[in-house]
């Protein structure tokens, strides 16, 4: 009786630790959505947390999803293999649907590679609302939030693939009603899921203060949040403070001839304390409408030698490039703070 006892209060204590988040940033009991699977968030190794590994942007929107798949293989294949052997385990691939979304082709890069790789759900707003289909004017955020909420719950496209986070844009400019329909519809999902929000923003202040004020609404911390193209504003104060209030900023424009601007940044948020809640990636393309590629190897093979140089410490760059993407995109409903 007494060990009977005592294995029932071992299970109850697995089952409230399994209930708890711990602060040590590893990722501890969220899962991450690849397209082969759930993982470990903590468990992720080195990700670039913004890349394309192909699309289709520019086409018209009824075109976007169609590739040569065998030219595509055989030029994608080859560079994701070097990014491996560059220590590369996992990328989240921001090509959205609508402007080149393939679950299926990702997962079969992903076999043929040995990358992780996380795909999305969501609409993209961005590029004067080219790539939003009819249905996203018609439909309430609630209607959109049904069906990317089905999408995660169910897989992509028949395949079964789940996606990992959302992404949604803003154009320039003043925010408009479809862009913060989309931006509401993604925060009802976040609620629903646990999927995080990323938000293509680039230099735009008047489209965060839009999303921080819905996201406030709904009483979801920033946390749930991501500032994609946050290093195309040059006010490295505002990144600080949206930063401070939970945000995640993504830095991901790096590049072989932009190393030191780079450096200097994080510079600025290590020296805040604030390099726990950065993001860094190159937005690069390995298949961009079936031109050359894009690169995104530039992190491995010219930002973390710089890193080094400039006494950046190991424990500093896992952070950055580990346990950062693993907690911004590890799935977890992320409520405000009282």
């Amino acid at each position: 009786m007494k060990c009977i006892y005592f294995t029932v209060l071992i299970w109850i204590f697995w089952i409230a630790l399994a209930g708890c988040d711990t602060s040590d940033g590893e990722g501890f009991n969220r899962e991450l959505f690849t397209v082969s699977g759930p993982v470990d968030a903590g468990e992720i190794g080195f990700a670039l947390s913004h890349e394309h590994l192909m699309s289709n942007f520019g086409l018209p929107i009824d075109e976007t999803d169609n590739y040569d798949e065998a030219v595509l293989f055989e030029q994608v294949i080859p560079y994701a293999k070097k990014l491996h052997a560059l220590g590369v385990h996992t990328i989240f691939d921001y090509t959205a649907a609508y402007f080149g979304r393939r679950a299926d082709i990702l997962k079969t890069i992903s076999d043929s590679t040995g990358i992780l790789i996380v795909t999305n759900t969501g609409i993209y707003g961005a590029a004067n609302d080219r790539y939003i289909p009819d249905y996203a004017y018609l439909e309430t955020p609630e209607e959109l939030a049904a069906r990317w909420a089905d999408e995660f719950e169910n897989g992509i496209d028949g395949t079964g693939i789940r996606p990992g986070f959302m992404k949604l844009a803003f154009d320039s400019g003043g925010p408009s009603e479809i862009d913060k329909k989309l931006f509401e519809a993604g925060v009802l999902t976040h609620l629903q899921t646990g999927m995080t929000i990323a938000v293509h923003t680039g230099s735009n202040p008047n489209a965060v203060h839009s999303q921080l004020e819905i996201l406030d609404r709904h009483k979801v911390s920033p946390e749930a949040w991501i500032w994609t193209h946050a290093n195309w504003h040059a006010d490295t104060d505002f990144l600080l403070m949206v930063a401070s209030r939970g945000g995640w900023i993504s830095l991901d424009g790096v590049k072989e001839d932009n190393i030191d601007e780079y450096i200097n940044r994080l510079e600025i948020f290590r020296r805040e304390e604030l390099l726990h809640k950065v993001l860094l990636s190159h937005d690069g393309d390995a298949w961009p409408m079936g031109a050359e590629i894009r690169p995104f190897h530039a992190i491995s093979t010219h930002l973390l030698p710089a890193l080094r140089e400039n006494g950046f410490t190991e424990e500093e760059i896992k952070l950055i490039f580990t346990k950062n993407p693993g907690m911004a995109y590890g799935i977890k409903i992320r409520p405000a703070k009282d």
